[in-house]
């Protein structure tokens, strides 16, 4: 699977961004997919993920009430619909999938397979 995320930029505080994740070489159907993000020499943290039937949602409490995770299967996308957003949203942002991610396991990012190369998203006035 080859993932491409797309859709970052810059953007003021407050304002808003839709981040892609596009998969090629596999159907994103039955996999669970997350968005983690990094700041240089920090760790990567998990975002937010949905599940393989989609029926699971998870968000990092930083975030919630402000990003929307979505899929179309259509499309083989998941998008992250990024509202309100603060300087410390600020980061590269990463899709990941994976066929061992299940429910329990789908904050820990060594739980993911494949990886796309990242977005970066600055929140800057």
């Amino acid at each position: 699977v080859q993932l491409q995320a797309s859709g970052g930029g810059l953007v003021q505080p407050g304002g808003s961004l839709t981040l892609s994740c596009v998969a090629s070489g596999r159907t994103l159907r039955g996999l669970a997919v997350a968005w983690f993000r990094q700041i240089p020499g920090m760790e990567r943290n998990f975002v937010a993920a949905i599940d393989r039937n989609s029926a699971g949602i998870r968000y990092t409490d930083s975030v919630k009430g402000r990003f929307t995770i979505s899929r179309d299967n259509a499309r083989n996308t998941v998008y992250l619909q990024m509202t309100n957003l603060r300087p410390e949203d600020a980061a590269v942002y990463y899709c990941a999938t994976g066929p061992s991610v299940i429910t329990s396991n789908l904050q820990n990012p060594s739980a993911y397979a494949y990886w796309g190369l990242g977005t970066l998203v600055t929140v800057s006035s």
